[in-house]
Order: structure tokens, then C-alpha cells, then sequence
């Protein structure tokens, strides 16, 4: 099987995995994790990627969820766990299967903008979070939003791949 295949099909495993499973099949992501370290990609050539992308992504949707642009059914400081792993995984398909959105950069902005809302919104609806500002207003947002991410997550990847290489 095709390395960027395979690569989306376990970020599709793992987007259900947290979405549907929650906190009793987290433990499948930790083994997504480790199938794309040792078979797609590596610790070594990604882990700073990884690290990045999970902190800042965790940061921009608790930023969001501060402003009530999110509610999970109970307050909150930080988003829930499952959504800060869905972060982790998105980091693992920068270089692989959405490698191809990188540039022209315009790809990214146009992916981020059209389908982050949408996964935003089946994971709403799925988990039964809600958007406090309403739903037309909210995914208005998140598209300006990942308009901007996604490509700020493809310079990290480019900023990383390239602090990796040998001199």
C-alpha cells in the first residue's frame, strides 16, 4: 500500500477514533502514532513537527473555546483531549498525504478554509458540542481561520524538514 494512503487512512482511523471513541479508545491513537513512526515517517525526522503542530493547534481551539467559540457541556479552561490528538494527527499527513497543498500556497488556504469547518461541524454534531454563536457564524470563522492555519502549519513542517537536514 501507498505510504500517503496509508498515511490518510490512519488519519481517518484516528479522526473517528476521537470523535466517536473519546477517552476509552484514545489508546488506538498512541498505536496510529507508532504505525506512522515506524512505517510513514519518523521520530526523528517529524517529532518537532509533531510537537508543534499539537501545542499550537491546542492553543488556537483553546484560544477559541475561551472566546465561546466552542462549548463541550461543561466549563472549561482547555479543550477536551480528544480534540488536542486530532491536532497530533493532522501533523503526522503535512508531509505526506497533504504534502501536495503545501505549495502554491493558496492550496492550503483553500483546503483549511472549505474542509476544517466541515470536520469541525460533524465532530460538533457527533460529540454533541455545540457552537455557542451559532453554527453559520462559527463555521464563517473557522474557514478565515484555517485559511490562515493550514499554511502556517505547512511552514512549520517546511521550517522543520529543513532545520533537519544535514549540513
Amino acid at each position: 500500500m501507498p505510504k500517503n494512503l496509508l498515511n490518510a487512512i490512519l488519519f481517518q482511523i484516528g479522526w473517528f477514533t476521537c470523535v466517536l471513541g473519546g477517552g476509552p479508545w484514545l489508546w488506538l491513537v498512541a498505536v496510529i502514532m507508532l504505525v506512522h513512526l515506524f512505517y510513514i515517517g519518523s521520530w526523528q525526522r517529524e517529532g518537532k513537527l509533531l510537537v508543534s503542530v499539537f501545542l499550537f493547534g491546542s492553543a488556537v481551539d483553546s484560544f477559541l473555546l475561551q472566546f465561546g467559540v466552542f462549548y463541550f457541556g461543561e466549563p472549561r479552561q482547555l479543550i477536551p483531549l480528544w480534540l488536542a490528538l486530532l491536532w497530533l494527527l493532522l501533523g503526522t499527513t503535512l508531509c505526506h498525504c497533504l504534502a501536495w497543498t503545501a505549495r502554491p500556497w493558496w492550496r492550503a488556504s483553500l483546503l483549511g478554509a472549505c474542509f476544517a469547518p466541515l470536520s469541525y461541524y460533524a465532530s460538533a454534531a457527533l460529540t454533541g458540542a455545540s457552537f455557542p454563536y451559532g453554527a453559520e457564524v462559527t463555521l464563517a470563522l473557522l474557514a478565515l481561520i484555517w485559511a490562515v492555519v493550514l499554511p502556517v502549519l505547512h511552514g512549520f513542517a517546511r521550517l522543520h524538514t529543513a532545520n533537519d537536514r544535514p549540513a
